[in-house]
């Protein structure tokens, strides 16, 4: 007999949203598990110092004793900055925690650790979603990426909604095509 399969929970969707500035590096993670011991991965797999990812698993073992604040568990975000994808013009790299819930408070968060921008934090419909993300996006074009003062070439945006953990991302350029396109024709 098969397993029965229930349906899952529906989401309401007007509930939280939050924006965020989506940040052009690379997806960077640390997993810290009970034990003490630290695993670190790219989007797509484990790395280590000996097959990084632009220097992160060195940077995650150099700063292991701080990051272990963090606690257990699985914590995501964006390695950017110095010789990764668009530079921001920073002299160094900087790992930006995607948790903008669990992070933003700098007395908590790890020294070594940013968090990515959060543009708007708040109901759904005071917002108006398509308004805001549009409003997010041009002022990101006008004044360019909050993560990096000065650069005026951000990515884009990155819209969570907590309840139905899901998230969205916009684009400045090139929104409409896949990515996959946009490297084929790069």
């Amino acid at each position: 007999m098969t397993e029965f399969q229930p349906f899952p929970k529906i989401a309401r969707l007007s509930r939280e949203v939050i924006i965020t500035e989506k940040i052009d590096g690379t997806n960077a993670s640390i997993c810290i598990l009970e034990t003490g011991d630290v695993m670190v991965g790219s989007r797509t797999r484990w790395i280590t110092p000996q097959d990084d990812n632009y220097g992160f698993a060195k940077w995650v073992e150099t700063n292991k004793p701080e990051l272990m604040k963090l606690g257990v568990g699985h914590h995501f975000g964006e390695w950017w900055g110095q010789g990764i994808q668009r530079n921001y013009s920073q002299p160094r790299k900087i790992f930006s925690l995607f948790n903008t819930s669990r992070w933003s408070d700098d007395a908590i968060r790890p020294a070594c650790c940013s968090v990515v921008p959060v543009l708007y934090s708040g109901p759904m419909e005071d917002y108006g979603v398509m308004k805001g993300v549009k409003q997010a996006i041009a002022t990101l074009q006008s004044n360019g990426s909050v993560a990096a003062p000065g650069f005026m070439k951000p990515e884009g945006i990155v819209i969570f909604h907590p309840q139905g953990n899901i998230l969205f991302k916009k684009t400045i350029e090139k929104d409409d095509e896949p990515k996959s396109k946009s490297a084929v024709a790069a």
